[in-house]
């Protein structure tokens, strides 16, 4: 299975050790990996992060992709645009994900241990907290992706994904399932033990970490596949001090749109930026193909998703592109990490925001959709388009349920509230992978076509929407998903 946690400390903090004020360019420190202080521990989780990239597979799976004809060709891209089991072991491959989220874990679990070894362990209440909402994370990953869906009516039966605790301390453990109930079970008990612990002020850049923000937008995201919408909107609350999102979104109508591409990227993904809660390097070269994938973004695609919209306006992202094909919104990008000062060689990293304030913004939105308060979404939907639209007008540009109604063609005022949650979150997200989570949560059948006019169709009950588990994992007694 590859779990990766029989392995030593010692050998999992040399293997992603990295600092939190530069991108992977600090050696590990040897004196550390005893765990015996608290600094230590909280040295180690820095690695308790999936150091993996989704959003190959997951982009290459949602409807904001079209066949180019001509590109980059890689699994990863390819077959999950084929909507094929991933071929592929690299970077960016499921694969690559799963493994990454276990050695995640494997890091959480090992810090758990020290934290409960210490002699004075309310010294280590911190680091518990934060081990204990990474290892909830990382699971909550390894489930949504491995795993059917979450659905109530299902959940106790449908098969999860192994929910480690313990550090390994045999060769080849044997691990079971059980169900997605019971994943979802153990993700909030962690949650909920770890959120009242983690303490900012143990970081010294705390966008790197789950920081109290980053936590409870988790929270958020959490609540709202489980469709336990009360608690959405109490934890997006808790996000930011008094509520106040609206200064710690993305300016994209003001500052960014006076900013050059090299200067988005450079922010966008930058722990400077309020937006960002919480951010994760992944070892990725989606940096630089994001544009030039053969099934990507294209002309067609980009028209639908962002232009005119429910509010009269059309949003603001800028397009830019390479060559007649390539299209691309400067988001993020790549940073190369040589082997050493001199070398010429070396890995692609991508700075990956994990959870922003746009993404509580829309998960409260939708909360109170379900729960009828109307009047509260239409607030988030408009402060949303203030900040989005081109030229926007307060008053020419406001959304109403009226105009709800009137542009999609729905009379339920909650659906027609919904759908508008969902095309901003699309053209917010475009690029980022989120589509395929609310593609998975509302069951929408996705149809994609080759450029010679081959269909490939994803139907809401569709086994493949579930993504296979890595073959290697069987020798540790885990079924494959069925097919």
């Amino acid at each position: 299975m590859k779990f990766l946690t029989g392995i030593s400390v010692i050998s999992l903090g040399m293997i992603i050790l990295a600092g939190c004020n530069k991108y992977l360019d600090q050696s590990p420190d040897s004196t550390w990996t005893e765990l015996n202080t608290p600094q230590k521990v909280s040295q180690l989780l820095g690695t308790a992060y999936p150091q993996a990239n989704y959003i190959v597979f997951c982009e290459a799976m949602t409807d904001n992709v079209d066949d180019k004809g001509a590109g980059v060709l890689v699994r990863p891209n390819m077959d999950s645009y084929q909507f094929k089991d991933v071929a592929s072991t690299d970077q960016d491959s499921p694969e690559y994900y799963w493994q990454a989220c276990y050695t995640a874990i494997a890091a959480a679990n090992n810090a758990l241990k020290a934290c409960e070894a210490a002699e004075d362990s309310a010294a280590y209440s911190a680091q518990k907290g934060e081990a204990l909402v990474a290892r909830a994370y990382a699971h909550f990953m390894l489930v949504t992706f491995f795993s059917k869906f979450y659905d109530e009516t299902t959940a106790a039966t449908d098969p999860g994904i192994p929910y480690v605790t313990e550090p390994e301390k045999v060769v080849m453990k044997q691990y079971e399932r059980k169900t997605v109930a019971y994943v979802y079970e153990m993700i909030e008990k962690d949650l909920l033990a770890g959120l009242p612990l983690i303490n900012d002020q143990l970081y010294d850049v705390p966008r790197y970490h789950f920081n109290r923000s980053a936590a409870y937008a988790f929270a958020t995201r959490f609540y709202l596949f489980k469709k336990d919408y009360q608690k959405v909107v109490d934890y997006a609350g808790r996000v930011f001090p008094n509520n106040d999102l609206a200064n710690n979104m993305r300016p994209w109508n003001t500052t960014y749109s006076s900013l050059s591409p090299a200067a988005i990227v450079d922010i966008y993904a930058n722990a400077a930026e309020k937006a960002n809660l919480l951010l994760v390097e992944t070892q990725s070269v989606y940096g630089r193909y994001v544009a030039s994938y053969r099934y990507g973004l294209t002309y067609d695609i980009e028209q639908q998703i962002l232009g005119r919209n429910v509010s009269k306006a059309r949003f603001v992202y800028p397009l830019y592109y390479r060559g007649t094909r390539d299209y691309f919104i400067p988001k993020l990008t790549e940073y190369f990490v040589k082997a050493s000062v001199n070398a010429t060689i070396g890995d692609p990293y991508v700075m990956v925001p994990l959870f922003t304030t746009e993404e509580v913004l829309f998960n409260r939105a939708e909360a109170n959709a379900y729960l009828g308060n109307n009047a509260a979404v239409l607030d988030d939907l408009n402060l949303f388009a203030s900040k989005r639209m081109v030229n926007y007008n307060e008053t020419d540009n406001k959304i109403t349920t009226a105009g709800i109604r009137t542009y999609y063609g729905i009379s339920n005022v909650r659906d027609g509230l919904i759908r508008t949650i969902l095309d901003f979150k699309r053209a917010e997200f475009v690029q980022e992978g989120h589509r395929w989570f609310d593609l998975q949560r509302y069951k929408v059948p996705v149809v994609h076509y080759s450029d010679k006019g081959e269909e490939f169709r994803l139907e809401p009950d569709d086994k493949r929407r579930t993504l296979q588990i890595p073959s290697s994992a069987t020798t540790s007694g885990i079924a494959l998903n069925p097919r």
